[in-house]
């Protein structure tokens, strides 16, 4: 059996603990295209040995490397991958929401599938979680950690900006789990007489306050500028956490949902004779054929 993996659209931590796994099942049948679909397009393809998956195993990032591919989306780059895929028994894919839809037209055309949530933003349709999802939460606190000791030092207020998207439960979550003075996930959000209110008290009981925000909906600057001019006696700082979130090294919690998904993506290749997104509802891993709703 020739098994093809990749990695596709913003890399997660967690997914190179798959690939190992996939590596130590399949050995030298396992193959690997690089950067995700644009490697399949490109016939970029080669062993996943090339990689040395076990050396990276509890690493962050994609050894095999990741790519957010457009061209897959049209109707020539699809038929160039498609042609590439059909020289595979099955094809495994680790990504988000573009990733399965991906999966989706390659199952459609007869090429046997298996999809993997794997992003930060955890935000798969009918999934209760995506790899990296959990270490990019925990990134963000313990920034949140290492910065506010300095900002309360000053009587400061500190805007963290985090990603997600279009999706708030990363913003979410860490608001709740750094006791965070406000949050922001939509434009409705931004409410700058409350927002001063809430900041104008802290600072005026000698306490910093912080504002979390989540990417993609306003400027971090403007933000700043607004509440300076309400309240121009508090200094206002910013952070932008970013890749810090992608970048580290899985959690120990990252690297079992990882296991999981990766035993079970293994069971419905040797098992199994269809194409299955491995999906993780209520405390378990479940095969479930391609939907039309996810699209």
């Amino acid at each position: 059996m020739r098994v093809l993996a990749l990695t596709s659209g913003g890399d997660a931590p967690g997914m190179n603990m798959v690939l190992a796994y996939l590596f130590v099942k399949f050995k030298f049948k396992l193959y690997v295209a690089r950067a995700g679909f644009r490697g399949l397009i490109n016939n970029d393809i080669t062993k996943i040995t090339d990689f040395e998956p076990l050396k990276n195993a509890k690493k962050a990032g994609s050894c095999i490397k990741c790519s957010r591919c457009s061209a897959f989306a049209t109707e020539e780059g699809f038929a160039k991958g498609l042609e590439n895929a059909k020289r595979f028994d099955i094809i495994v894919v680790l990504g988000g929401n573009g990733s399965y839809r991906g999966c989706q037209q390659l199952a459609e055309s007869g090429v046997r599938t298996i999809f993997i949530p794997a992003t930060i933003d955890n935000d798969v349709a009918n999934n209760d979680y995506s790899l990296g999802y959990h270490t990019a939460v925990d990134a963000c606190e313990n920034t949140i950690n290492n910065t506010m000791p300095s900002i309360d030092a000053m009587d400061r207020c500190v805007i963290f900006e985090v990603m997600g998207r279009h999706c708030p439960r990363i913003a979410s979550c860490v608001y709740h789990k750094s006791q965070a003075d406000y949050l922001i996930t939509s434009k409705k959000d931004i409410n700058y007489p409350k927002i001063v209110e809430i900041v104008k008290n802290k600072h005026e009981i000698g306490q910093a306050s912080s504002i979390i925000l989540q990417e993609n909906i306003i400027k971090m600057q403007t933000i700043v500028k607004n509440i300076n001019k309400l309240y121009p006696e508090l200094e206002v700082c910013t952070v932008k956490i970013g890749h810090v979130q992608r970048g580290s090294a899985p959690t120990s919690i990252e690297l079992e949902f990882a296991k999981g998904f990766a035993r079970k993506a293994i069971e419905a290749i040797t098992k199994k004779d269809k194409s299955y997104a491995i999906l993780y509802r209520q405390n378990k891993f479940v095969l479930e054929e391609f939907k039309e709703e996810n699209k």
